[in-house]
């Protein structure tokens, strides 16, 4: 690799950046590294920016094992944060290969660091966040099964912990259909010793909750009622009083604690003092004898002590007279030893199908992705055998060093796997109900109706329209039309079609027409190339070169590959762009409309109006219910059918409204994750490029190398990446 500080002609071989202030940057970076004697080799690429080479400069200074981390796919925080594990004998690649990066990594690594029991409650998907709440509540020692969960967003989550903190009953708002707001209202109630079901209710908002409660707190006030605080001081005079019964209880078990033992001294004689402590809860025995001038310990005293303390299993008697014969002074010597018990194995999985699909790409040489070769599906047949489950093991008990038995716990049962296209035999055999595509995604095994077309597919085939997904074997060409619940999977080239899927979409080879060429999916779009296509998407469009089209897509555009490009037309992507070349030398017109553009902007105002819908029904269905309330009391019965109609109508209503605030809060959470890094640029942006963040537009003037758009103090900047 070239130097960064020789001659021009080796920095044009080397090519940075067109940023004196950022080769700068890069160029200090490996002379520091050379001052300091390092292999600078690992870092000298032009892929790394001046931050990341830092990390591995420090690793490398450290004496890390920094090419764990120097990967320029990994941004210089992950980096960061993968850097100060190895300083703590921590693994933090296996969360890496999870999906964690960034701030999800740091707080991993301190809750590891703490040793917390953080991957019982650690689920995929979790955001930093949540993980922080998950991690103080480990801190400080809570119960946070209550609230540890991915269904909770992190400031519902917070709101639980507060409420644990206090002691409070959190199963009254712990139902995740409230939003965080509402659930303060109910904590900041029970702290103050209000009755909450006054204002509880899913139909008030949390605006309406505040009121409601500080209308109590005016009421309670006004008519005199002793508040929380005044309480608790009375209850806290009344616990000193009996602090001295305490402490006498304390002295007087001080004899029977010490027989048990945690650490004793006998000293019959002056000279012979030793200690024996217990330690792995009464597991093992072990002795100390102190070097003092005439301190003469036998083993008689040693053997009366363990007899005294009623140890009688796992005597370790060569031990003992090696401590003893060869004057083993100052040194801690295991004198007993229990058999600790066993856990039990934990239920398991045997699968007889493949979960390790090659689902992501392999790349290519040059960095772009291999659509081609990729196996997206796995096919099952009517009555095969999918999985069988092993049903947890018991333990085997063990002994501890008084001779007591330690009953063993059997392993953890795993739940049943949940999912369609399955049943399951009562010999715990899951076996397929259909022939079908077999997908085992998020914990769930979804076996779906898949249509296989052997040729090609053109208007002669006419329009195919299929509950589950199509794999198309050939192409499609001129008038094709497919339609499916599914995905939709075509090996080979697509032309002028129109593709309508509920799932994701992948073209192997690629797209390519005039203009004619229709993609819709619920999911994924992918493919080697698009050329003028239309493409709306649910979830990211990938590929190594995408021309001329139109892209709509509440996720993220990715081109791969330095040959990838980003060339002509527009998109619209809530989520992001990450390509390696934007634009092109001749200056054609390249749109990027990210974050809160006009397709986030229509979604947010379809979940508003379906939300004033379901809050009209609810508060309806909440009338209703009074009126049942008002007949009883007046002494009419209401049959209990109705009433059970009713309530179960409000529980639906209400599961509905948390559901619909969830994917709103979700949506938010796509442009706010796109705000770190909304359009990224690896190779060369050029000039005729236009990016608009958030409503806000920059257009390049000239061109540039590997830079980062992001918003800053309402305007579109560049920045080195």
């Amino acid at each position: 690799m070239s130097d960064l500080d020789g001659t021009k002609q080796q920095e044009l071989n080397f090519p940075m950046m067109e940023n004196d202030e950022y080769q700068k940057a890069q160029r200090q970076e490996i002379k520091l590294g050379k001052e300091e004697g390092l292999d600078v080799s690992l870092y000298s690429n032009p892929e790394f920016n001046w931050l990341q080479m830092e990390q591995i400069r420090m690793g490398l200074k450290d004496k890390l094992d920094a090419s764990v981390y120097a990967d320029p796919a990994y941004n210089y925080e992950t980096m960061r944060q993968i850097r100060l594990s190895l300083y703590a004998a921590i693994d933090l690649l296996p969360y890496l290969k999870r999906g964690f990066v960034d701030d999800d990594l740091g707080e991993i690594r301190v809750a590891l660091a703490n040793r917390l029991p953080l991957d019982k409650w650690l689920q995929d998907n979790m955001c930093a966040p949540q993980i922080h709440e998950i991690r103080i509540g480990l801190c400080e020692d809570i119960d946070i099964a209550p609230y540890a969960n991915i269904k909770y967003n992190w400031m519902q989550m917070q709101e639980i912990r507060l409420g644990l903190e206090k002691k409070l009953d959190v199963s009254i708002y712990s139902n995740y259909l409230y939003n965080h707001a509402q659930m303060r209202e109910i904590r900041l109630g029970l702290e103050a010793g209000l009755d909450v079901s006054a204002y509880s209710s899913l139909v008030y908002s949390a605006t309406d909750m505040k009121e409601k409660r500080q209308a109590v707190v005016s009421r309670k006030r006004i008519s005199g009622e002793p508040d929380i605080a005044t309480r608790v001081v009375t209850a806290a005079d009344t616990g000193q009083k009996t602090e001295g019964k305490q402490d006498a209880d304390v002295k007087a078990g001080a004899d029977g604690e010490n027989k048990k033992g945690k650490t004793s001294k006998v000293s019959s004689l002056k000279k012979k003092e030793f200690s024996i402590t217990i330690e792995e809860n009464g597991n093992k025995a072990y002795a100390y004898i102190p070097w003092i001038p005439g301190n003469t310990v036998a083993k008689e005293d040693i053997y009366e002590d363990l007899e005294r303390r009623e140890i009688v299993y796992g005597i370790k008697h060569e031990a003992i007279a090696d401590m003893i014969d060869n004057r083993r002074l100052n040194e801690k010597i295991l004198i007993a030893e229990g058999i600790p018990a066993k856990r039990g194995k934990d239920g398991w999985f045997e699968w007889f199908v493949r979960l390790d699909l090659p689902r992501i790409p392999a790349p290519l040489p040059d960095g772009g992705v291999d659509y081609v070769n990729i196996e997206a599906f796995e096919m099952v047949e009517e009555g095969e055998k999918i999985a069988f489950y092993h049903r947890a093991e018991p333990g085997t008990s063990g002994t501890n060093i008084y001779g007591e038995t330690i009953h063993a716990e059997t392993g953890m049962e795993k739940k049943p796997i949940r999912g369609i296209g399955f049943r399951i035999e009562p010999d715990g055999t899951y076996v397929s109900k259909m022939n079908g595509k077999f997908e085992y995604t998020a914990g769930r095994i979804l076996i779906t109706n898949m249509l296989v077309i052997r040729e090609d597919v053109t208007a002669v085939t006419g329009r195919l329209e299929v509950d589950g997904s199509v794999y198309v074997v050939g192409s499609i060409y001129s008038g094709g039309y497919i339609k499916a619940t599914g995905d939709i999977i075509i090996e080979h080239n697509v032309e002028t079609a129109r593709l309508i899927a509920g799932g994701n979409v992948m073209i192997k080879k690629g797209s390519c027409s005039k203009n004619d060429c229709f993609i819709e999916a619920g999911g994924e779009v992918s493919g080697s190339f698009f050329e003028a296509a239309n493409i709306h998407a649910g979830g990211n469009v990938k590929a190594n070169y995408i021309m001329n089209s139109t892209i709509k897509t509440m996720g993220r555009v990715i081109v791969s590959g330095s040959k990838g490009m980003l060339l002509g037309g527009s998109v619209s992507a809530v989520r992001g762009v990450d390509t390696y070349n934007l634009g092109n030398r001749l200056h054609l017109k390249t749109i990027l409309d990210i974050g809160r553009n006009e397709l986030y902007d229509n979604a947010h105002a379809e979940y508003e109006k379906k939300r004033e819908k379901l809050l009209s029904d609810l508060k309806a269905l909440e009338k209703e219910w009074e009126k049942v309330i008002q007949m009883e009391e007046a002494g009419k019965e209401v049959p209990e059918e109705i009433q059970r109609k009713i309530h179960a109508a409000i529980e639906v209503q209400g599961q509905r409204l948390a559901e619909l605030d969830g994917e709103d809060a979700k949506l938010a959470n796509l442009t706010g994750q796109a705000a770190k890094e909304p359009v990224i640029v690896r190779g060369k942006a050029y000039e005729g490029s236009v990016v608009i963040l958030n409503g806000i537009k920059y257009a390049l003037t000239a061109e540039m190398r590997r830079v980062l758009f992001k918003l800053r103090n309402k305007q579109v900047v560049m920045v080195a990446y």
